[in-house]
């Protein structure tokens, strides 16, 4: 009984919370740091395998929340170029299960009815050839599309990413397809994984589950650069729940609110100070004595 009435409380405020954010600005893109499988799994007394498949079923949770919100954009942290520094056994069991989800997003036909374009981003050259096959599929299944667009950083790191970008401009400049004088932040920007001209965008709020207040290394020229919205949260990613996700929405609403408060602020005081000076000056005109 208790655990009926908790429901029944939990779906209503959930209600009530999705209708009041979606009366004001959604987010275009969400970068989620899905952290906290491995914790997961070892709170429910079962070995890290168990908690990236709940992780991965999480994942197709919040995919659908996105989209149903209005997010046009979201992109995922799947694994990191330090988690290679964890056991190959358990590296095999991620790739494994981001292969599947992938394979299932493939053959799901939300993805397609959605037109959903799936795009990885990260080093492939670093990935078992089962899962750049799966990564090429769905890629070349999705190209097309442009509703929703799905990014997944596999082998990914935001100094990598930089570091590649660079050196592809360098290498264009070298052979004469850019001068230097080219070279700017849309330039870089354009040069960004997954393809140049087809980067990544800036981002609008970071979310991290897990307890952790840290960006590790995900998308830093994208999120640093346009100084987006940040949201930290306690659950684990299989623990993660709708209610999160609107409620990392509503702390972006605030930051924009606030933005907006102290931009108006600013161009108040600016006009304040245009106006004194117009007002000082028509005094000084009238006080002068005339020429005859």
């Amino acid at each position: 009984m208790k655990n009926r009435i908790f429901s029944i409380f939990y779906h209503e405020y959930e209600r009530r919370l999705q209708r009041k954010i979606l009366n004001s600005e959604i987010p275009h893109h969400i970068a989620v740091i899905m952290d906290g499988n491995r914790r997961y799994a070892g709170q429910m007394g079962k070995d890290s395998s168990f908690g990236h498949v709940m992780g991965g079923e999480a994942t197709e949770r919040v995919i659908e929340w996105c989209y149903e919100i209005g997010v046009k954009q979201l992109t995922l942290y799947a694994f990191s170029t330090e988690n290679f520094k964890r056991s190959e056994e358990e590296v095999d069991e991620i790739f494994n299960v981001i292969n599947e989800n992938l394979l299932k997003l493939y053959s799901d036909p939300r993805t397609h009815e959605k037109e959903t374009q799936v795009r990885v981003i990260g080093d492939r050259s670093k990935l078992p050839a089962f899962l750049n096959e799966s990564i090429e599929k769905i890629e070349k299944a999705t190209k097309n599309y442009g509703k929703f667009y799905l990014n997944v950083a596999i082998a990914y790191g935001g100094r990598q990413d930089i570091i590649q970008a660079v050196r592809d401009i360098a290498g264009c400049i070298s052979n004469g397809k850019l001068s230097l004088d080219e070279v700017n932040e849309s330039l870089i920007s354009k040069h960004l994984y997954p393809a140049p001209g087809a980067s990544v965008p800036n981002v609008d709020l970071v979310i991290r589950t897990g307890g952790d207040e840290r960006v590790s290394n995900f998308l830093p020229w994208q999120a640093n650069g346009s100084d987006c919205a940040a949201y930290f949260c306690a659950p684990f990613w299989p623990e993660f729940r709708k209610i999160d996700l609107l409620r990392s929405v509503r702390v972006y609403q605030a930051r924009e609110t606030e933005k907006k408060q102290e931009q108006s602020y600013r161009v108040s005081k600016v006009v304040n100070f245009l106006e004194m000076g117009t007002r000082e000056e028509k005094s000084e005109e009238i006080g002068q004595p005339q020429s005859i």
